[in-house]
């Protein structure tokens, strides 16, 4: 959880209520509020589910992440099978890959019944830190 206090998950997943209540290599816990990230039907949005799997499945590429390399997102996939639309939700992010450039992890994401509401799954690309190619690859997606 040290990992996750220092790096800060950025400005959206604070945003939208994203707190970790476990964080390691092999498994991460997270919830996020329903209330403030529902679509016009009151149920959460798809996009919501996304940023919830994509926060997780990054941060625990980066805590991954051999010395010297960062993660960064290259693709990423959602099937939606159930909703909520109260309390919170919870994601629960495992390693399907962890490779020296490539690491995929599926992100699970369940309602307060326990049902599968979402399954997120994310590649994310390892590169050099601090490098011009790090550097060209973030400014890329300006």
């Amino acid at each position: 959880m040290e990992f996750v206090r220092t790096r800060g998950c950025g400005a959206l997943a604070d945003r939208m209520g994203i707190e970790f209540t476990e964080f390691s290599v092999e498994r991460a816990v997270a919830t996020m509020p329903v209330e403030g990230n529902t679509q016009p039907l009151m149920l959460v949005h798809g996009g919501a589910y996304v940023v919830l799997g994509e926060t997780m499945g990054s941060m625990c590429a980066n805590l991954a992440a051999p010395e010297g390399k960062v993660a960064v997102g290259i693709e990423v996939s959602a099937s939606h099978t159930a909703s909520a639309t109260s309390g919170v939700v919870t994601g629960i992010c495992t390693p399907i890959h962890l490779g020296n450039t490539l690491t995929v992890h599926e992100i699970a994401i369940s309602n307060e019944r326990g049902q599968r509401c979402s399954t997120i799954r994310i590649t994310n690309m390892l590169i050099e830190a601090r490098t011009e190619a790090a550097a060209a690859f973030i400014s890329s997606e300006d």
